[in-house]
């Protein structure tokens, strides 16, 4: 009886120090991986899919990237694509000049302006969306563009920079000149609002017409109005692959 016993003790306390040691290698093994293939928008990040398609935003083509997640509920580790280099976000898009309405619109000195005739028309530019009360991306994308103008301004290009308010019923032209003073505009740079119905009509031209200001895009799109061809990039890019950008749609013929 105590051999019994004994053995039964030694049976139990070996599955004790089984279980012990099983439970010490899953708490230090690492987490089990896996790969994911997620479809990402260059400009919005945050729109992805598991399929094809285009972004809800802006109307981009969404771009595989391969995300290595943890095998984990996707609400605890969501995939970020923007943290991958893979994701390219400069693409040339199917975009045409005749496509731009004559909107009457107001520079930030409150000068009347034919936004095609005035702006566009004969110019290599680029174009960006913003609002003076935007707390989130819009200074750094107005400070990219100032540093855009001096690097531009160093190779000798000309261009027309202009900065499209989303916001017109707030952005006045006084508004905007203030917004434009603090990142020290300089001429070539025109920031532009007006009648909303009018702004809306040209958002909508361009591509980038959102219900939510917060929701606009913080793309760039730079074009030659002479040789008709247009390509979008990420705002935030760097200046100088702006500028390269721009120089080469100068060259265009």
């Amino acid at each position: 009886m105590k051999y019994i016993i004994l053995t039964i003790a030694v049976v139990v306390l070996f599955l004790g120090q089984g279980v012990t040691a099983q439970t010490k290698r899953s708490q230090t093994s690492p987490t089990k991986t896996q790969t994911k293939v997620v479809y990402a928008c260059p400009m919005h990040p945050d729109v992805t899919s598991t399929k094809r398609g285009r972004c809800r935003k802006c109307g981009m083509d969404l771009r595989r990237t391969t995300t290595v997640v943890a095998d984990v509920p996707p609400e605890i580790n969501p995939v970020d694509p923007v943290a991958d280099p893979s994701i390219p976000k400069t693409e040339n898009y199917s975009f045409s000049a005749a496509k731009i309405p004559h909107a009457r619109v107001l520079d930030q000195n409150g000068k009347q302006l034919n936004f095609y005739t005035d702006l566009i028309k004969g110019k290599s530019v680029a174009i960006n969306f913003v609002f003076t009360t935007c707390t989130a991306i819009c200074p750094s994308l107005t400070a990219t563009f100032r540093r855009v103008q001096q690097e531009a301004r160093t190779r000798g290009l000309d261009v027309q920079l202009i900065s499209i308010s989303v916001d017109p019923t707030v952005d006045t032209p006084e508004r905007l000149n203030e917004f434009a003073k603090k990142f020290k505009v300089e001429p070539g740079w025109t920031f532009v609002t007006g009648d909303k119905a009018e702004i809306d009509s040209l958002l909508q031209a361009l591509g980038v017409a959102v219900a939510n200001k917060n929701d606009h895009t913080p793309m760039v799109i730079i074009g030659n109005e002479v040789a008709d061809q247009w390509t979008r990039t990420y705002g935030l890019s760097s200046p100088k692959t702006i500028v390269d950008l721009i120089q080469s749609a100068s060259s265009s013929k």
